[in-house]
């Protein structure tokens, strides 16, 4: 009485008498979303690797990771801080530098420029320079304890460190710290230890004693630093290919050479590309330099170079700082189908254009100024909304030129759905081609965008589906089928968004009111 999984036995060739049992996989095939709501971040930090994404959620796990926020252009925290207060909570941090970053060290038993043991910080930056390292006697005779400290962090207690020898300590110490000792205390994650040629002696007690020579790499960082190279080590934007960001932001990028570059990856990777101008930006100057570089994509988004009065509670400083926070954390907090027009942001001091703090400067946009801005796919922060008076994005639109493609949800929604199809539909690569894969691959969709209907992500006026999906022998023929090529073509119509609002009102005196007399019971 063998079991078999479907398809791993030829039923037509049996010759034992036998029961032969088949586990048959489901048939009604699923599709589960991809999620939205992940930020793609590039920029400088004091702490950190180099080039990798790292994911975080929190502006604590931002501290363990990077460090604290820097009051300085390209500064990876800054633009995290400010889309955690917009809700965000799911970020891909990459660190650039611009090769001048060092790790800080120490050197134990220096002599002559070689040492007994040197301790580095695991990462370059000048938080590393604050880590301090203590060598006591241990509790057992003859042993010792290294402690390594680092704020912000657990310390690091290695225990029971064996040293018959001054040579053997500096070995086990090295040890311990490189690879654990015991099986609650792991390798070091916040230095690395070198063991050197000099053989010191050993001193009744050592420190705390400070690492020394971190240096973050910031000073001299550019815009095309932070785009960096699609080569393999990728460097800058690079670094989140395929780290399932569906919005990215490389930080404090102003430079309109490094639009197109940004815009190609985002097509390339489905991700919505928030860039901005610079600081202090004339309208006239905004227009211009979009039309030079050609940008017209949905891909991306184009806000003026406004840049916001943001409270920096880490530094103690009201700092001018970027759009592109702000309106990245505000639409990672937004179901794929909405637009950011009209949606609060949070932490908005004020503007450039409507003054800074205590300024006494309350100028706001013209409709003629929105419009210039609005029919060249620029989009600005700025007070008050349709909403009220309060802080939000103003058009929701991105740089496309295209009516039909010129709205945030079309960006996200169309990214969303791709995505998604591109994540869970290969499955049926492989498969035999009949009518039954034809069933398969239909269903699969179908269920996937009627979710979208109930949650309301996709809607229609008239009820009617707002898609469809055909996967069968009309749009597939023998003679593509045979070549092994299978074509599923579907259409969604998306949910428009309500930006021009009219209302009607008729009033006076010599109007004439005509009331609908209901059914009696309904009213």
């Amino acid at each position: 009485m063998p079991i078999f999984q479907q398809g791993s036995l030829n039923t037509t060739s049996l010759v034992v008498p036998d029961l032969y049992v088949q586990i048959v996989s489901p048939q009604n095939l699923v599709l589960n979303g991809v999620p939205t709501n992940i930020i793609g971040l590039v920029g400088t930090a004091s702490w950190g690797p180099i080039n990798q994404p790292v994911a975080i959620s929190t502006m604590s796990d931002y501290a363990a990771a990077f460090g604290a926020v820097f009051p300085r252009k390209y500064d990876l925290g800054t633009a995290v801080a400010v889309a955690v207060q917009q809700g965000a909570s799911n970020f891909r941090c990459v660190r650039v530098s611009d090769g001048t970053d060092a790790a800080a060290s120490l050197a134990i038993g220096l002599l002559g420029g070689s040492f007994a043991l040197l301790i580095s910080a695991r990462y370059s930056g000048t938080l590393g320079n604050s880590i301090e390292v203590t060598l006591s006697a241990s509790s057992v005779p003859g042993q010792w304890q290294a402690t390594v400290t680092m704020p912000g962090l657990v310390p690091e207690v290695y225990r029971n460190i064996p040293a018959p020898t001054p040579a053997m300590l500096w070995q086990n110490l090295a040890s311990a710290i490189n690879s654990g000792n015991g099986a609650l205390r792991g390798p070091s994650q916040m230095v690395v230890a070198t063991v050197g040629t000099v053989n010191s002696t050993v001193p009744s007690t050592m420190g705390p004693l400070a690492l020394t020579g971190g240096s973050d790499g910031a000073a001299g960082a550019t815009s095309a630093m932070l785009v960096g190279q699609d080569v393999i080590p990728r460097t800058g934007m690079y670094a989140l290919r395929s780290q399932g960001c569906g919005i990215a932001v490389l930080a404090d990028v102003d430079d309109s050479t490094q639009w197109t570059a940004q815009a190609s990856f985002g097509l390339s990777e489905g991700v919505y590309m928030i860039m901005t101008g610079p600081s202090g930006q004339a309208i006239t100057d905004a227009v211009s330099l979009k039309q030079q570089a050609g940008l017209d994509t949905y891909a991306a988004k184009l806000m003026f170079g406004d840049w916001i009065f943001w409270n920096d509670q880490t530094n103690g400083v009201i700092r001018l700082v970027s759009p592109q926070g702000f309106v990245a954390g505000r639409l990672s907090n937004l179901s794929p189908e909405q637009s950011s027009l009209n949606k609060p942001l949070y932490s908005v001091v004020g503007t450039q254009r409507s003054g800074a703090p205590a300024s006494g400067q309350t100028s706001t946009y013209s409709d003629a100024e929105l419009q210039v801005l609005f029919e060249n796919g620029i989009d600005v922060i700025s007070s008050p909304q349709p909403g009220g008076s309060f802080w939000g994005v103003r058009c929701g639109h991105n740089t496309s030129s295209n009516p039909a493609t010129d709205g945030d949800n079309y960006t996200r929604l169309t990214n969303y759905i791709a995505a998604t199809l591109a994540a869970g539909m290969g499955q049926f690569v492989g498969q035999v081609i009949n009518a039954g894969l034809f069933q398969k691959v239909r269903s699969t969709q179908l269920s996937f965008l009627q979710t979208l209907l109930a949650q309301g992500v996709l809607g229609s006026l008239d009820g009617a589906p707002p898609y469809s999906v055909i996967c069968d022998a009309s749009n597939n023929p023998f003679a593509r089928t045979n070549l092994g090529f299978v074509q599923s073509d579907a259409q969604v119509q998306f949910q428009s968004i309500n930006e021009k609002f009219i209302v009607n009102v008729e009033g006076g005196q010599t109007v004439v009111v005509q009331h609908q007399v209901l059914p009696v019971g309904i009213s």
